[in-house]
């Protein structure tokens, strides 16, 4: 996927980029780069001078602790700009990992900034584009503080699930979900034997498949259910091929 291509799955999927826009950011200076998986691409602590663009493949954010033990606070896919905070507080407070080998595009601040100021629709969109991400924060603090185990992860699937589709990443129930079990674990704040049960009590109730870096979804209304997941925090403009309001039949 290239930087039009990314930008504008993304965009349409959350506001509306004229054909004007997209020639402005084609016309940013980029520098493509490859991030292999486990690459720290922005380190906690680090000043940021460029944002990140992800072309292909999967990262997340993490803090780690002084004890070793790890929170992953977001998954991404292809067309976030996940340190999108950065312009304009480019002190980073956690790392921006690459999940899998990654191609990536650095975009430098300053030559985005002033196309904010030129474009305000442009700029109107990176402003919502970080309020979603604020919206899915929240979303998963409440979750990780107020629902069990099973039905946090039933959220977690739930989420990724239909944002993938939003971008055109998803074959009609099957979707590429490259995480480990310890990933999952991270992400929910729980231990790997925990984590493995609740996935094993998704798989039992024929909601889900979970392996070989696949997600299939078995049953979506029932797993929608489980999970309470309700996509208005998403802000999506358009609903996704996926249709979150009816079953998916098992493939």
């Amino acid at each position: 996927m290239n930087l039009t291509d990314a930008l504008r799955r993304k965009f349409d999927s959350i506001g509306e980029l004229s054909e004007k826009a997209v020639a402005e950011l084609e016309s940013l200076p980029l520098v493509e780069t490859a991030a292999r998986r486990g690459d720290e691409v922005v380190s906690e602590g680090s000043r940021a001078t460029s944002c990140c663009l992800l072309l292909e493949g999967y990262m997340h954010r993490e803090k780690v602790f002084l004890n070793g033990s790890r929170q992953i606070l977001a998954f991404h896919f292809a067309g976030d700009i996940p340190d999108l905070q950065s312009l304009h507080t480019p002190t980073m407070d956690h790392s921006l990992v690459a999940t899998t080998d990654c191609r990536i595009a650095l975009i430098p601040h300053e030559p985005l900034k002033e196309l904010t100021h030129r474009s305000p629709a442009i700029g109107d969109l990176l402003w919502r584009d970080s309020l979603i991400d604020a919206a899915i924060f929240r979303t998963w603090i409440a979750m990780m503080g107020r629902k069990p185990a099973v039905d946090h992860l039933a959220h977690v699937f739930c989420e990724a699930f239909v944002r993938m589709a939003a971008v055109g990443l998803v074959d009609g129930n099957r979707a590429r979900l490259p995480l480990t079990q310890e990933q999952l674990a991270d992400a929910l704040g729980l231990s790997s034997v925990h984590a493995n049960r609740s996935l094993q009590e998704l798989r039992d109730a024929a909601l889900v498949r979970f392996d070989g870096g696949y997600l299939t979804v078995l049953d979506w209304s029932h797993l929608r259910d489980r999970a309470e997941f309700n996509p208005t925090y998403l802000h999506l403009r358009h609903r996704p091929d996926f249709d979150p309001e009816r079953p998916i039949p098992p493939s």
